[in-house]
């Protein structure tokens, strides 16, 4: 049934021969596979792919039987060079990770590489992404563009040093953790205080087990992430991706923009002060204090 979907949503599509499908697939859950990735994987004639057990599983899932060959981090060079044989040979190859878009994160740059230098065709298949799918419901409304840096290194000094990177970029910064190293990333950002009591803290929405039945997301201030951790043992499993938003430009107390204004008065019209007032600040990016002190001046010049 899956098939003649797919056939009939993406059969009309030029699908050339000798080309390699760099194929999306989920990173979770497995009605997220698009019916153009369906069909792409029909037509082929050898999937590669990072573990052939966990594709063999995706691909009987979806009634395909297709020669796999293994590429990995371990053999990307050596199976590239295999795989540039096969499109030399005129067949249509596809590569898949064991979750989501590949070579973000995963294997397959190498090859990309590979295939590229060897004059062979790339079709990008585009699906589901774990850091795209982060980024949607962070709501990060002061980041401008956002920086990919996945996984952190695992020794402490080494992730320290990164973090301090991406706590020094003003932009909007995406990383990946696995689950015996979240504590210790965890420890870490709650040692980022703000520096000052007017200071804007970065923002941290944590996502956990995207796209699958335990699905976790929250949006707090970076350093309180260790707390929110230990108020829950169940928030420790899972795999985490976590989108540090944007840092709050510099502004002068008590003043906000015309943006952030606007906002203010329109939360001031449904909601107490405070309430108002915290919304405001997290919406706009703008300090709290100055916020509180643009809501006074509304509110006196209201009365």
């Amino acid at each position: 049934m899956i098939q003649q979907a797919a056939q009939a949503a993406a059969g009309a599509q030029q699908y050339p021969k000798g080309a390699l499908y760099v194929v999306a697939t989920p990173i979770g859950n497995l009605a997220d596979m698009t019916l153009r990735a369906v069909q792409v994987l029909s037509l082929v004639d050898c999937v590669a792919c990072e573990d052939t057990r966990h594709s063999g599983a995706l691909l009987r899932h979806l009634g395909l039987h297709k020669p796999l060959l293994a590429l990995h981090e371990h053999n990307e060079l050596e199976a590239a060079a295999r795989v540039c044989a096969l499109l030399s040979a005129g067949q249509r190859v596809a590569y898949v990770s064991d979750a989501g878009t590949p070579a973000v994160s995963d294997p397959g740059a190498a090859l990309v590489a590979a295939v590229r230098a060897a004059g062979h065709t790339l079709v990008p298949v585009p699906g589901a992404s774990s850091a795209l799918a982060a980024l949607c419901v962070a709501g990060d409304t002061v980041g401008r563009g956002f920086r990919f840096v996945g996984f952190l290194p695992s020794k402490a000094a080494e992730r320290r040093q990164a973090l301090d990177q991406c706590f020094a970029a003003p932009e909007t910064q995406v990383l990946f953790e696995a689950p015996h190293r979240i504590e210790a990333l965890a420890d870490e950002l709650s040692q980022r205080q703000p520096a000052a009591p007017d200071q804007q803290p970065r923002l941290l929405t944590v996502c956990r087990e995207l796209t699958k039945q335990f699905e976790t997301t929250a949006t707090m201030p970076a350093h309180e992430f260790a707390a929110w951790l230990a108020a829950d043992p169940q928030r420790l499993r899972g795999e985490f991706v976590l989108v540090l938003h944007g840092a709050v430009a510099p502004t002068q107390a008590g003043l906000l923009s015309e943006a952030a204004m606007r906002t203010l008065r329109l939360l001031l019209e449904d909601l107490p002060l405070k309430q108002a007032v915290s919304l405001a600040a997290q919406i706009s990016g703008a300090p709290r204090n100055a916020v509180y002190e643009a809501a006074l001046a509304l509110r006196d010049k209201s009365a």
